[in-house]
C-alpha cells in the first residue's frame, strides 16, 4: 500500500513538472523568463534544503547574491526572481542546493524595439476609431504614431466603443491622444502579445454607471487600457491615464465598482507596468488604479514574470494596484499610491512568489463622507487558491491620514516582512492564526496591536527595550529618515543648570534615528546600502531618490509626449 502511495505521489509530481515545463514552452530545467529589469528563475527538482542564488552579468568575474529561491512542493520546483538587472544584457545565473548545482543564463528583453512598418495617423482631431490589424515581427514591430512635430487626437464622441482596438502582435502605439471613448480608451483583444502602449494620453472615457449595490449594472471596469483575456509580454509605460468620465462609488455604498485604469483579464503574463500617471478626483475616482481578474485562480491579471514599478496612482476607491491570482515571479515595485482604500492587494497569490518593495503608500480613505483609512496591503486565499509566497521589503507608508492596517484581517499564510515602516494606528498582521511560513520582522511598527506578527528586532514607535517612547508618526517620518529624533525618557531626572539643581518630569533628548541603518540584509534588494546597515522604509539615505510617473528618470528636455509640447 506505501508503495502504490509512493508511486502516485512521484507520478503526480513528475505531471507537475511537465504541467510547468509545458505551459511557458520550454523544455529547459532550469530555465529563467527575463522581463526588462527582472528575471524569473525556475528549477524543477527534489526539495533538497535551501535553494542559493548566484549572478553576474555574462564575462563579469565578480558574482552577485540573490535572494534564495523559494520551494513549492505542489509543483516540485524551487522558483524566485533576482532584480534590478539591464536591459538586453545576458546573465550567468548559478543554482545551489545542499547536493546540487545548476546553471543557467538568461538574457533580460531589449526595450529598443526594432521598427517595421509605420503607420502615421491623421494631424490633428479625429472622429473615427484606429482598428490595428496588421501584426509585426519581433524584428520589425508595426508602429502606429502621430505626425512629426504635430499631434494626433483620436475623440470619439461618446460614439464609438473604443479609441485603438488592437488585434495583431508586435505593435507599438506611440503619442496618441484619445478622448471621450464610450466604453474603454484602447482594448487589446484576446491572446495578443508583444504590445507596446506608450507616451498616450487617454482621459475621459467609459460609462456612467453608479454603485452596482444600487443596481447599476453599466460601466464597470470601463478602462483607459483593457487587455482581453490570453494576452502576453504588454508594456505599458510614460502614459498620461486621467479623469473618467464616470467615477466609482466608494465603500460607504457597497463594493467599489467603477473604471480602471490599466485592467488586464486572464493573461500569460511577462507583462512591464512602469512609469505611468493614472489620476483622476474623488469625484470621478477608479475602482482599481491597475487591476484585473480572476482574483481566486492560478492565472489571474499579472499572472506570472511580470513587473509593476514607478507608476503614480491617485484617487482609488478600491485598491491602487490590484494583482491577484497566480502571482508567480510578479514584481511591485517604486510605485507612489495616494488616495486609496487599499495600497496593493494580491489575494489570492496562488503560487508565487509576489515581491512588493519600496513603494510609498500615503493618504488612504473609506469614502467620500469617511476619511477613515483602509489598509497597505491585502491578503488572502480560497479553497486551493492560495499558499504562494509574499515578499514585502522596504515599503515606507506615510501619515498623517494613511491607512489604518498595515495588513487586511484575511489569512495570510507565507509572508516574510523586512525593513518596513508601517506608521498604522492599527494591526500590523491578522489576528487569525498564521502558518509557521510566516515571518514579520525588522519592522517599524507604531500601532496597536501585532496580530499574530512576533517582530523580535522589531522597532516600536510606542516604546522601546530601554523604556524611551518613540514619536516617529505623522509629520517626524519624512522620505530620508533624520538622524536623530526626539524621545521623551519617562519618569522625574534630575538636571543641573548651573547653581540651580531640577527635577524634570518625562525629558526630552535627542536620540539616534532607529530607522537608520537597522534593517536587515536582504541579498539581492539592498547590497548598496550605505552606512552600517540597510535603512528602513523605501529611501535609502546617501542614495538617489527614487522617482515616480511618466516623467520619472528622463532629464527635463527628454522624452515629452506630443500632447505636451504641440
Amino acid at each position: 500500500m506505501k508503495l502504490k502511495i509512493t508511486l502516485i505521489l512521484i507520478i503526480s509530481v513528475s505531471l507537475n513538472f511537465l504541467i510547468a515545463q509545458l505551459s511557458v514552452g520550454n523544455d529547459h530545467n532550469p530555465y529563467a523568463v527575463g522581463t526588462y529589469e527582472s528575471a524569473g528563475i525556475y528549477w524543477a527538482t527534489p526539495q533538497d534544503g535551501i535553494c542559493t542564488v548566484r549572478y553576474k552579468m555574462a564575462g563579469e568575474e565578480a558574482w552577485k547574491q540573490g535572494l534564495d529561491l523559494v520551494y513549492d512542493p505542489r509543483d516540485g520546483e524551487y522558483r524566485g526572481s533576482i532584480i534590478g538587472l539591464h536591459p538586453d544584457t545576458e546573465y550567468e545565473v548559478e543554482l545551489s542546493t545542499t547536493s546540487n548545482k545548476a546553471n543557467h543564463t538568461i538574457r533580460t528583453r531589449s526595450d529598443n524595439f526594432p521598427i517595421g512598418k509605420t503607420t502615421t495617423l491623421t494631424e490633428g482631431e479625429s472622429i473615427q476609431p484606429v482598428i490595428i490589424t496588421e501584426s509585426g515581427t519581433p524584428d520589425a514591430y508595426h508602429l502606429v504614431t502621430v505626425p512629426d512635430q504635430s499631434k494626433s487626437v483620436l475623440n470619439m464622441l461618446n460614439v464609438h466603443n473604443y479609441g485603438i482596438e488592437i488585434d495583431a502582435d508586435y505593435v507599438i502605439v506611440r503619442g496618441v491622444e484619445i478622448r471621450n471613448a464610450k466604453i474603454h480608451g484602447i482594448i487589446i483583444r484576446n491572446g495578443r502579445h508583444d504590445i507596446v502602449i506608450e507616451n498616450t494620453f487617454i482621459t475621459f472615457w467609459g460609462r456612467i454607471g453608479g454603485p452596482r449595490t444600487y443596481g447599476n449594472l453599466e460601466g464597470g471596469m470601463d478602462s483607459a487600457i483593457w487587455a482581453e483575456e490570453g494576452t502576453e509580454n504588454l508594456t505599458i509605460q510614460r502614459n498620461l491615464l486621467k479623469d473618467p468620465r464616470g467615477g466609482s462609488n466608494d465603500w460607504t455604498t457597497g463594493h467599489p465598482a467603477g473604471p480602471q485604469g490599466v485592467t488586464i483579464i486572464q493573461s500569460k503574463g511577462g507583462h512591464v507596468i512602469r512609469y505611468n500617471d493614472i489620476v483622476s478626483t474623488e469625484g470621478h475616482g477608479f475602482n482599481d488604479g491597475i487591476g484585473g481578474g480572476r482574483n481566486f485562480s492560478f492565472v489571474g491579471n499579472m499572472n506570472r514574470d511580470s513587473d509593476i514599478y514607478g507608476n503614480f496612482i491617485r484617487n482609488v476607491w478600491d485598491d491602487a494596484i490590484e494583482s491577484e491570482g497566480a502571482n508567480m515571479n510578479v514584481r511591485i515595485w517604486g510605485n507612489y499610491l495616494e488616495k486609496y482604500f487599499i495600497g496593493i492587494a494580491t489575494a489570492a497569490t496562488s503560487k508565487g512568489p509576489v515581491y512588493i518593495f519600496r513603494n510609498v503608500l500615503g493618504e488612504s480613505r473609506i469614502g467620500h463622507s469617511n476619511s477613515r483609512g483602509g489598509m497597505l496591503f491585502k491578503a488572502g486565499e480560497r479553497d486551493q487558491y492560495g499558499g504562494g509566497r509574499r515578499y514585502y521589503f522596504h515599503n515606507t507608508a506615510l501619515q498623517p491620514n494613511g491607512a489604518v492596517h498595515a495588513f487586511s484581517s484575511h489569512v495570510h499564510p507565507n509572508a516574510i516582512t523586512r525593513n518596513n515602516i508601517f506608521d498604522v494606528p492599527g494591526r500590523l498582521a491578522t489576528n487569525r492564526e498564521k502558518e509557521p511560513e510566516s515571518d514579520y520582522d525588522y519592522d517599524y511598527f507604531s500601532g496597536t496591536t501585532l496580530g499574530t506578527a512576533q517582530q523580535e528586532n522589531g522597532i516600536s514607535g510606542n516604546f522601546t527595550p530601554s523604556g524611551t517612547s518613540l514619536y516617529l508618526s505623522s509629520s517626524n517620518l519624512e522620505f530620508y529618515l533624520r538622524s536623530t529624533i526626539n524621545s521623551i525618557i519617562w519618569g522625574a531626572h534630575p538636571y543641573e543648570f548651573g547653581d540651580l539643581s531640577v527635577n524634570i518630569t518625562d525629558p526630552v533628548k535627542q536620540i539616534k534615528n532607529p530607522l537608520r541603518d537597522a534593517g536587515a540584509f536582504l541579498p539581492g534588494f539592498n547590497d548598496d546600502y550605505k552606512g552600517s546597515g540597510p535603512d528602513l522604509g523605501a529611501f535609502e539615505f546617501g542614495a538617489p531618490p527614487l522617482e515616480f510617473g511618466r516623467r520619472a528618470y528622463l532629464d527635463y528636455d527628454e522624452g515629452w509626449s506630443p500632447w505636451d509640447l504641440y
